[in-house]
């Protein structure tokens, strides 16, 4: 039987989130591995990645909120935003730390941020990164993300050091760039470690040369129920008889059921006499507001 889950992995730096969902697919012995946002090359940590029918949720599963850890330098910019890229400006006038923490609380909360041109985000079909090796520049639209907490100290070697909460889609490095504009020097990321990715936390997540040392057993045990990639979705349960009209494929009222109001698009966890059996989404009728099955995992 192919196993079925939700599994953390600790990204290393230098392996990409293809080259981890290979490698996992390997260690599982199935092609069904898919990840639900990737992690740039030279950044760590946690990789959420779906085995087996877990799959299917890929397409619901993108974490609102994720945490990270972050080093830059002042003084020098480059075409990437981070250290492995070619420097494009570089100067020794640089700030003083009392400067640089100040204007780095004006980058939080809400913020217009224009996506770099070194990732994967996709314009007119083609990804960034691959226009941007090409050395080809196209127009990005900027986008409203969150910053709900930063953090920024000065290390001894003159580095600075970043603790960030912010909104799906915020990128660090472009975060750190705008900064050193606002500061007049540019500034440039060394560092990318992902602490949190909604409810995953690096703690839960391993590497994968600690799975490779598990034993089959082991592994599978680390596998998660792929309900719990979405316990912030409200849970509603079911009796038999709705249960079996949702199962096939029917809208469940919530005056029926007696459920409370909920917005409409909103997901919802559907539950059976057996635990979860489905994702739902909440949809406006000619009767009412109802729920409609969108992915069933437990057949």
């Amino acid at each position: 039987m192919t196993p079925c889950g939700v599994l953390y992995v600790d990204k290393p730096s230098g392996m990409t989130s293809h080259d981890v969902v290979n490698r996992i697919r390997k260690l599982y012995d199935t092609r069904q591995v898919g990840h639900t946002g990737t992690l740039d090359p030279m950044a760590s940590g946690v990789l959420t990645l779906l085995v087996g029918r877990a799959v299917k949720a890929s397409e619901y599963l993108s974490a609102d909120s994720k945490g990270y850890e972050a080093k830059f330098i002042l003084g020098k910019r480059t075409d990437t935003g981070d250290s492995t890229g070619k420097v494009t400006f570089k100067t020794d006038d640089v700030p003083s730390e009392n400067e640089v923490i100040e204007v780095s609380r004006r980058f939080e909360g809400d913020i217009m941020q224009t996506p770099p041109m070194y990732s994967a985000l996709k314009v007119g079909g083609k990804k960034l990164v691959d226009l941007a090796r090409k050395g080809i520049e196209v127009e990005r639209t900027p986008r409203l993300v969150r910053v709900d907490r930063l953090e920024v100290s000065r290390l001894e070697n003159g580095e600075y050091s970043m603790i960030a909460e912010v909104s799906k889609g915020t990128y660090i490095r472009t975060l750190i760039t705008d900064i050193g504009d606002a500061l007049g020097c540019g500034a440039c990321m060394t560092y990318l470690r992902r602490t949190r990715c909604g409810n995953a936390w690096l703690d839960l997540a391993h590497t994968p040369d600690e799975i490779g040392q598990m034993s089959e057993e082991e592994r599978i045990s680390l596998l998660r129920p792929v309900e719990s990639a979405f316990t912030d979705c409200k849970e509603i349960v079911l009796p038999a008889f709705f249960e079996k009209l949702a199962r096939d494929g029917n809208e469940i009222y919530l005056s029926k059921i007696g459920a409370p109001e909920l917005p409409l698009g909103s997901l919802v966890r559907l539950c059976g006499e057996r635990g979860f059996f489905a994702l739902g989404e909440v949809r406006e009728y000619e009767c009412g507001n109802a729920v409609k099955p969108v992915k069933q995992f437990d057949i």
